[in-house]
């Protein structure tokens, strides 16, 4: 399978599992229902860099996803009616959330390096070079 849609497949399964811990009614300890779902959105924006850029590694894929998140999360603390009226539709508070927090860029970088931890683990043709 080509890993584009190998990670197009990572990404969709992650969206409805990031919903889920938003939305659900999960029972979750203030923590997990505080910063999973901003986890799993860092997860999701991982798999569609790597499916928009297949060919490079982990670690470039983790600069490019660390730095797209913490660019969103700051984004937030700037006004700029058009975005901040989309922040305000349901799609808006999903893609770019509606307020600043450091911790959330901690959970997004937390979450990404574990992600491209993983991708170089279980990715096929990986070299070790890569995975060390």
């Amino acid at each position: 399978m080509p890993r584009s849609i190998a990670c197009l497949l990572l990404l969709l399964a992650t969206i409805p599992v990031g919903l889920a811990a938003r939305f659900a009614p999960l029972h979750l300890s203030w923590f997990w229902a505080k910063y999973l779902g901003s986890a799993l959105w860092a997860v999701a924006l991982y798999w569609f860099i790597a499916a928009l850029l297949p060919r490079l590694r982990s670690l470039a894929l983790f600069c490019i996803s660390g730095i797209a998140a913490t660019l969103v999360e700051l984004s937030r603390i700037f006004p700029e009616p058009h975005i901040d009226a989309f922040r305000l539709t349901l799609a808006g508070r999903f893609l770019l959330g509606r307020f600043f927090s450091v911790k959330n860029i901690a959970a997004y970088l937390l979450a990404i390096a574990c992600t491209a931890w993983a991708d170089t683990l279980f990715r096929p043709g990986a070299s070790n070079a890569e995975a060390h």
